[in-house]
């Protein structure tokens, strides 16, 4: 009987997590190049932002009960983030299984601004300022520039392909020698992140029947306006009228 070969590579990111981060990748694209009224695909703004949010609800729930390297436990280090952005200043970069101490920070960041340019698109749609949803979304923008060009340089100073473990899930053996596996995620967690997930696909619905379908911003806009106006005078006639019975 021949002896089995060593396993050449082994898993660090599940497919719920790989799922997680190319679909937000695919929304967050939409949702800016969906962002000018005069965009062919203007319609899928909203939704976009919408599919953001629930994906957003599913990375908080996957941080707490999912694999051992999406756990937020896993990887946020804010004491180490310093030393590993000092080593890339330094041309050095730590191999690492999961996020190292930056990126980890980098997903709070993302993660966190994600959810303003959500919420903020949500107020501006009911008559809010659109200034302030415009100026986080394009904070967001930075913040991804600046974490794809830390993953670059992070690929190169480690020699090691950091978007293709994200595509694969995989990291080659060799280079963690020490790592013998990496403990997945039961099947109990991923049911219950899928209906924390179905749960805010039904709020979401009950403040936006139509969040997930094709829609035109502008008439949303006009109504969120006019009613914002409408409530207003309502709370402004109120008042003239208890000034009058005083």
């Amino acid at each position: 009987m021949k002896p089995q070969p060593p396993c050449t590579t082994f898993t660090v990111w599940d497919l719920p997590v790989r799922l997680f981060h190319w679909l937000l990748v695919a929304s967050i694209a939409i949702g800016f190049l969906s962002s000018e009224e005069d965009s062919v695909i203007a319609q899928w703004h909203i939704a976009a932002g919408w599919v953001a949010a629930v994906l957003i609800v599913f990375r908080l729930v996957w941080g707490i009960v999912g694999g051992e390297h999406a756990r937020f436990a896993n990887f946020i280090r804010p004491t180490h983030a310093f030393a590993h952005l000092k080593g890339l200043a330094l041309g050095k970069a730590e191999r690492t299984v999961g996020h190292n101490p930056a990126g980890g920070i980098a997903v709070l960041l993302l993660i966190g601004t994600i959810a303003a340019v959500v919420a903020t698109g949500w107020i501006a749609l009911q008559g809010g300022e659109e200034d302030i949803h415009e100026g986080i979304a394009w904070f967001l923008l930075g913040l991804i520039g600046i974490h794809i060009a830390a993953v670059v340089a992070t690929s190169i100073l480690s020699r090691e392909n950091l978007v293709r473990a994200m595509v694969t899930g995989c990291k080659k053996a060799a280079d963690h020698p020490d790592v013998l596996s990496v403990r997945p995620a039961s099947p109990a967690a991923f049911l219950f992140a899928l209906a924390a997930s179905g749960a805010a696909v039904a709020g979401i619905q009950t403040v936006d029947p139509q969040a997930f379908s094709l829609q035109q911003r502008e008439g949303i806009e006009r109504e969120g306006v006019e009613g914002a106006r409408s409530l207003r005078q309502g709370e402004a006639g109120e008042h003239e009228g208890k000034g009058d019975r005083d």
